[in-house]
């Protein structure tokens, strides 16, 4: 059974910084590692993707982010990392790791953490 465990949230000052993890473990193989993503909701708001890293090397970011946060991995420990630095209340949130990976004979499959509270204080 896959799961993705994230950890590192938490309570901040605007300004500070925080980092999340996100660890896969049971039946992954990081060779079939696709896509690592976060995805963040905050209260009353639809979720959102903040980061993406494909495996091909590449990083997108959502523009309330960009320059702030950095998405980063670690394929042979199946893990993703997100650096957020200059937090402000409005980064306030759940914060959701996905992980895309790839079957054989079918489509691939995002599995979704269970999410770590982040919180900014004014």
């Amino acid at each position: 059974q896959v799961q993705l465990v994230e950890s590192g949230g938490g309570l901040v000052q605007a300004g500070g910084s925080l980092r999340l993890s996100c660890a896969a473990s049971g039946g992954i193989f990081s060779i079939n590692v696709m896509d690592m993503d976060w995805y963040r909701q905050a209260p009353g708001k639809q979720r959102e993707l903040v980061a993406t890293s494909t495996s091909g090397g590449s990083t997108n970011y959502a523009d309330s982010v960009k320059g702030r946060f950095t998405i980063s991995r670690d394929n042979a420990k199946n893990t993703v990392y997100l650096q957020m630095n200059s937090l402000s209340p409005e980064d306030t949130a759940v914060y959701y790791c996905t992980m895309v990976v790839a079957r054989s004979r079918a489509l691939p499959i995002r599995y979704w953490g269970q999410g770590t509270q982040v919180t900014v204080s004014s």
